[in-house]
């Protein structure tokens, strides 16, 4: 019989340990979401930036042979990160496109120059280095205009700083959360163990003493969580990047290293933190406390 309900009790605390390691899991997966957009901010960032282009218009006279050798120059300037030449036929089917063939035919003239498509590298795309910019740009003689849309590079820097805030926010209060809910689920898992601190207690046993194994199992269960987290947070990965693979693009997957990392220690320090308060409150408790 005795054996039987060692059986029962071995089971439930199997049970009990299990769920609370995929607790924890669960809560550090979101963790590494959270983790993985903040290390990756700066890439989607320069990314949006780095889409946005400068377009350079030449003047109608300009030959072509001139605008393939300015085309040769800003290629090699430090602030340029791609540049595509459109020539009159390519701009000509872009407007047809855009405004239909029928407005194309009053022309007797083709009304579209050769142009410049220039994309900046992202530390130059602010409101204050474009402008720079496009004065050494527009002081060439074969370059009619220089068009970029300064509102939108504004807005963007702009909204970029609000999610960037925002994330923020978001990533502190997940962390607070993160850190209640693995604090109840140790908790949880502790309180049944409360008599044998009490019986320890009642041996000699120093707090020091008592807390030790514990916090051991601690690190332990943190680790093996944030394990388990990480396998997660990897198979969703790999299910998006079969879906989304423009989405590689802007996210590094060699950063993931540092969102382990992240995950990691979240989980070591959370439950060393909330083991040590638990234990060292339970080795506090009287007797006629333990019951409730």
């Amino acid at each position: 019989m005795v054996s039987k309900e060692n059986k029962i009790m071995r089971k439930r605390l199997i049970s009990a340990y299990v769920s609370s390691i995929l607790s924890i899991s669960l809560v550090l997966l979101l963790v590494g979401v959270a983790s993985l957009l903040l290390v990756n901010a700066g890439n989607v960032s320069d990314y949006f930036k780095e889409n946005m282009k400068l377009s350079v218009i030449f003047r109608p006279d300009a030959r072509e042979s001139e605008a393939k050798d300015y085309f040769d120059v800003l290629e090699k300037k430090e602030y340029v990160r791609a540049v595509e030449y459109i020539t009159v036929e390519q701009g000509m089917k872009e407007m047809e496109d855009l405004l239909g063939s029928d407005f194309l035919s009053v022309f007797e003239t083709a009304p579209v120059p050769v142009s410049l498509n220039v994309s900046l590298k992202a530390a130059y795309v602010t409101p204050e280095a474009v402008e720079e910019i496009m004065k050494e740009i527009s002081s060439e003689k074969i370059v009619d205009e220089v068009v970029w849309q300064k509102s939108l590079i504004e807005t963007l820097n702009s909204n970029l700083r609000t999610i960037s805030l925002v994330l923020g926010v978001f990533i502190v209060l997940l962390l607070f959360i993160s850190f209640v809910l693995i604090g109840n689920t140790v908790r949880l898992n502790l309180y049944s163990k409360r008599f044998t601190i009490h019986t320890m207690r009642l041996v000699g046993a120093t707090k020091a003493f008592i807390r030790r194994p514990f916090l051991a199992g601690s690190v332990f269960q943190g680790v093996l969580a944030a394990q388990l987290a990480t396998i997660m947070l990897l198979c969703a990965l790999l299910i998006l990047k079969r879906q989304f693979v423009q989405l590689f693009t802007i996210f590094k997957l060699d950063q993931l290293l540092t969102v382990i990392g992240i995950v990691t220690a979240a989980g070591v320090v959370i439950c060393l933190v909330v083991t040590f308060s638990v234990v060292g409150r339970m080795v506090t408790l009287k007797k006629e406390e333990l019951y409730y």
